[in-house]
């Protein structure tokens, strides 16, 4: 079934009762009979006031799982997150271009400035992220996912790079480069996923990790997160 159409039946459902008592309230007001038009009131502020919650809920609940929640998890343990490690909940989505099997990563970079030194590290978010099938035992799928996060560490490392060859510490520079950098890294995602069709185009996918995984390489020197800034004003 469509989300939208579902989501409407669904909201259809819970205010019945409201409806039901407009319908009364229309018939009686033509008699001049005000009581149901309070009882409609009545109707409306109770379900309200019961909806409000259980939307915000249902909102933290879909950006974060906080029912089965995993702390966020560094680059250094990119080894060991498997499908298991995806505990993000999906209301709607059930496919992707008609596949069952498919999933979406969260990962983000977080710093932090202090003194002359600045701490830039790459995160995986499980709580976060969506995996349709937990027992999938798709190779493919979770290599594309994790090569989201290794994308997501590459701009991390890029990151400290340009911010080594800063002259001087100044908060307002420093806080370019990170705000720039990391459009950077959301742009190359797009992009990865576009090319490779999310896993499905082979070649593509095959290309990128390449490219990556050397890329990684050329800035290793920059894996560690911080990073100190010479000539602090």
């Amino acid at each position: 079934m469509n989300e939208n159409l579902l989501g409407i039946l669904i909201l259809t459902l819970y205010f019945s009762p409201v409806f039901y008592q407009l319908v009364i309230v229309i018939k009686e007001y033509k008699t001049g009979n005000k009581k149901p038009f309070k009882r409609l009131r009545k109707f409306l502020k109770i379900s309200f006031l019961v909806l409000i919650p259980l939307v915000i809920i249902f909102g933290v609940i879909s950006h974060t799982n906080y029912f089965n929640y995993e702390k966020p998890i560094t680059y250094d343990e990119v080894d060991r997150i498997t499908f298991e490690n995806f505990r993000g909940v999906e209301f709607f989505k059930k496919s992707l271009y008609g596949n069952e099997h498919f999933a979406y990563v969260v990962t983000t970079i977080e710093s932090e400035i202090e003194d002359n030194e600045v701490t830039v590290q790459s995160y995986f978010h499980p709580s976060r992220s969506f995996v349709y099938n937990s027992h999938s035992n798709s190779k493919e799928l979770l290599s594309h996912e994790m090569y989201h996060f290794k994308i997501t560490e590459l701009y991390a490392r890029k990151t400290k790079e340009k911010l080594s060859k800063l002259n001087d510490y100044n908060t307002r520079k420093i806080e370019e480069v990170i705000k720039q950098t990391w459009l950077e890294e959301r742009e190359y995602q797009k992009k990865y996923d576009y090319d490779t069709f999310h896993s499905y185009v082979f070649s593509e996918q095959k290309k990128y990790e390449k490219v990556v995984d050397s890329l990684l390489n050329l800035l290793s020197k920059y894996e560690k997160p911080k990073i100190t800034i010479n000539g602090k004003n």
